[in-house]
């Protein structure tokens, strides 16, 4: 249930392509591997869907109470010998739900993630399919610096293809 107006104009256009990179990040296997990574981290996979392959729709409902991001913030923040998020295990309402994301954000902002690699709780909490990007990415940053202090288990991020002309040089 989106909570805002559709897009129209100019801010549907940039929705739209945000969407077609979601969907590049899903075939390159993004989303999957943020969320074994996760499970592998925070050893459960409840919340996870059951019904088949993970969708932008299935990775939105594993992360949009902030449970899941919290027990995982709550793991690396451990191992890096800091101090931990206060966060509802049970998110009854959508203020819960915020306040679980805001803590996640807030933490990963003190772990050492790159403010320009931060999404905003609405973001997640929304469950847009093109604001999810941001989510991936932010995840995906986290998971690439838990990888440089050590944690494990490691963070396995999916390596972009080549660009089409570098395939060129590489057969000459």
């Amino acid at each position: 249930m989106s909570l805002r107006a559709t897009k129209a104009g100019d801010a549907f256009d940039t929705e739209m392509k945000m969407q077609k990179r979601y969907d590049k990040e899903e075939e390159l296997g993004t989303p999957v591997r943020i969320v074994e990574w996760i499970t592998q981290v925070i050893g459960s996979t409840d919340g996870l869907p059951s019904n088949g392959p993970l969708d932008w729709k299935g990775f939105h409902t594993f992360l949009k109470d902030g449970v899941i991001l919290c027990k995982l913030m709550n793991r690396l923040l451990k191992a890096a010998g800091a101090p931990t998020v206060v966060y509802r295990t049970k998110a009854p309402s959508s203020f819960v739900a915020l306040a679980n994301i805001e803590s996640f954000v807030s933490a990963v902002k003190a772990y050492g993630v790159a403010e320009s690699s931060v999404f905003q709780p609405a973001d997640l909490f929304e469950g847009r399919k093109g604001p999810l990007l941001y989510v991936l990415n932010c995840l995906d940053q986290l998971g690439k610096l838990a990888n440089t202090r050590g944690f494990t288990p490691r963070f396995q991020g999916v390596t972009p293809p080549k660009p089409d002309w570098m395939n060129d040089v590489d057969d000459q």
